[in-house]
Order: structure tokens, then C-alpha cells, then sequence
């Protein structure tokens, strides 16, 4: 495969889990975390987190344009609750590759992370103009607008397109829940 088949694969695998650990997430314990798994099999440990960071700074400290390892750093700072660390990274790899609707989305879901909503949105607009069905985008700016801004008719509106693309998924089912509550007014459609 090359290069850049592994790494959209890669990424559309991490959108995946991110979408799935946040519905599950946000129906459970209605948190305003979010978390994205590591690019490498096997992660998870802190040893494993350290060790990458170590090597994807080299790397990006030799050659400043590798997409991948600016990336890869991203991810494991997000991983390790290092939100201005993987927003700076994932800025280096937009700088490089301006047009990528998944970074993009988690450098939004980062910035929401810090509370910069606005900024968020901007993001996943962005990611929604260069790629109109990028699921990963439209559900962040859903939670946004649900969780963070007040604004369920937004939400409603931004799920709504959801659905049009991903009618069936098992997030597609979450969506419909978190939309009802909203739609009641149920104080945990908020949280």
C-alpha cells in the first residue's frame, strides 16, 4: 500500500473510534471529554505514549514537513491530555496539508477541548466544505452546538445532514437519542 492509502486508512480508523467513544461517552457519563485512540496498535500504555512523542519530535525536529510524524504527534498528545501540544501539531500539519478534513476535525475537537468553540466550528466547516460527507465533522459541530453553545435547533439542523449520509450506524442511533432528548428539553441532552 502506500503511503498515503495507510494514512487515510489510518485516520478514517481514528474518526471511527473517536465518534464512537464520544457517543459512548457522552450517553454514559455525559462528559465534555473526548478522546481519540492512538495510530499505533498496542498503545495505550504512558511508556508507549512517552517513547512515540520522543520519536515523532525528532523526527519532525529533522524534517519539519513530515505530515506523519506531525500527525502522529497530534494524536499521542491528544491522547495524553495535551491539548495545546496537539493543537500546535495538528496546526503543523495543516501547514503542510491545508485541505485535510480529519485533522482538521481533530484539531476542532481540541480546541473544544479548551473551550474555544469558535474555533472548533470554524474547523469542522472547514473539513465540511472540502469533504460535504465527513461524518466525523458534522457530529463534532452537533456536540457543540448541543453541549457547549445551547443551541439544539443548530444541533438538530447539523445532525439532521448527519443522517442523510449514515441513516443506519450505530452512531446514526445515537444521534436520533441525543436528538430526542433535545428535542424534550432533557437536562442530560445538555450535559
Amino acid at each position: 500500500m502506500k503511503k498515503e492509502s495507510i494514512l487515510i486508512a489510518s485516520v478514517a480508523l481514528i474518526v471511527g473510534l473517536l465518534g464512537g467513544y464520544l457517543v459512548f461517552n457522552l450517553s454514559t457519563a455525559g462528559k465534555n471529554q473526548q478522546e481519540v485512540p492512538a495510530i499505533s496498535p498496542g498503545a495505550g500504555a504512558p511508556n508507549d505514549y512517552t517513547r512515540r512523542i520522543a520519536e515523532a519530535e525528532k523526527i519532525v525536529a529533522q524534517d519539519p514537513k513530515n505530515l506523519n510524524a506531525w500527525i502522529s504527534l497530534g494524536n499521542d498528545y491528544f491522547d495524553t491530555e495535551q491539548s495545546q501540544k496537539a493543537i500546535h501539531a495538528y496546526g503543523k500539519a495543516l501547514e503542510i496539508e491545508p485541505n485535510n478534513p480529519n485533522v482538521l476535525t481533530d484539531q476542532g475537537v481540541m480546541y473544544r477541548k479548551v473551550g474555544w468553540y469558535d474555533k472548533a466550528l470554524v474547523n469542522f466547516e472547514k473539513a465540511q466544505k472540502i469533504d460535504p460527507r465527513h461524518l466525523q465533522s458534522l457530529y463534532n459541530m452537533g456536540i457543540v452546538y448541543a453541549l457547549d453553545l445551547k443551541k439544539p435547533d443548530k444541533a438538530i439542523e447539523i445532525w439532521n445532514k448527519y443522517l442523510q449520509y449514515d441513516p443506519s450506524s450505530a452512531t446514526a442511533t445515537q444521534i436520533r437519542g441525543m436528538m430526542d432528548k433535545l428535542r424534550s428539553g432533557t437536562p442530560q441532552a445538555a450535559k
